[in-house]
């Protein structure tokens, strides 16, 4: 594993983590979730994330996983870094949505008891909030460091402007805004000119998830779309229109550079989303073991010439997901 400093801080993180926002629920392989988190931390994957609401249903990623944490890695927590949010919808009523003071508290002592921790490493807002005056959550952020139940804070998919006036407080406040985590691939490059040039301006840390684009950016869908894949599911955030056929040909094209670099698509646009050095790690969701390991596989090449990056760039033209 390759580890990397966070923004100007002197945390280092996993160049990949691992996200339990799929996988990980009740209705998931337990057993499946267990192997997974153990085979990343024997791989030197040290950075675990979670949300109050990843499931499903809300809640269970985190009981999960400090189930799995107790019962199999008690004795490595200080090798660990693990992170939640707090956000979006958790419970019904006022107080179980948003970004409130109220809310935020209330989650996080939640969370705290489901996953058995008595501190995160860190706790991100998990989005704006526009009905809540930033002052107010960012302030929250920083009292839940002062009481000791965080050692750092974070955003996630602020627009840049808000995520600016955000770091401004926290700076202003010396809690300052380790890392900022947002969606982050060959399909979505909104990040470059958005928000990595604020996270850089304030030192600032970045994560990227969905670097394959929910798996699009594999050779999944090569040849149609699989029964058991996340476009064939209905209820889920890819949709199967939005497996074009145009979009196909791409990955197709993608897919031969990978070959041709000795990696699968997947490795390769992993190691892609790695190649800017504003982006600290990349946060990886697997359904098993074995696409865990080729996502690390990633980390046996992570460079790529300027001739590769051009043929990548003309591919991949405007597409977006």
């Amino acid at each position: 594993m390759e580890y990397a400093f966070c923004g100007t801080s002197g945390l280092q993180l996993p160049r990949i983590s691992l996200g339990l926002w799929h996988n990980f629920g009740y209705t998931d392989d337990f057993e499946e979730a267990r192997n997974m988190i153990v085979h990343a931390f024997d791989q030197g994957v040290t950075h675990f994330d979670i949300a109050n609401n990843y499931g499903p249903p809300p809640g269970s990623a985190e009981s999960n996983f400090g189930k799995i944490l107790k019962e199999n890695l008690a004795s490595h927590r200080d090798e660990m870094i693990i992170s939640s949010k707090a956000g979006y919808l958790m419970w019904n009523g006022p107080y179980g949505n948003g970004s409130s003071r109220k809310y935020l508290m209330a989650s996080l002592n939640q969370s705290l008891k489901r996953t058995g921790l008595e501190y995160f490493d860190i706790f991100y807002s998990h989005r704006y909030d526009s009905t809540t005056p930033i002052e107010e959550t960012m302030q929250a952020l920083i009292d839940i460091v002062k009481q000791g139940k965080a050692l750092y804070v974070g955003l996630s998919n602020y627009p840049a402007d808000k995520a600016r006036e955000a770091m401004i407080y926290l700076n202003a406040q010396h809690v300052p805004s380790l890392i900022y985590q947002g969606k982050y691939s060959m399909f979505n490059r909104q990040p470059e000119e958005e928000i990595l040039p604020v996270t850089s301006e304030f030192g600032s840390g970045f994560i990227a998830f969905s670097p394959l684009a929910q798996g699009v950016l594999t050779d999944k869908y090569l040849n149609g779309i699989p029964d058991q894949s996340r476009a064939a599911d209905p209820t889920g955030f890819l949709r199967k229109e939005q497996v074009t056929e145009e979009l196909v040909a791409k990955v197709r094209k993608l897919n031969e550079i990978a070959r041709d670099r000795g990696q699968t698509m997947a490795e390769m646009a992993v190691a892609w989303t790695l190649r800017d050095e504003r982006v600290t790690s990349v946060i990886v969701g697997t359904r098993n073991v074995k696409q865990l390991q080729d996502n690390l596989g990633s980390l046996n090449n992570l460079r790529f010439i300027s001739e590769e990056l051009a043929l990548i760039d003309n591919i991949l033209g405007g597409a977006t997901l």
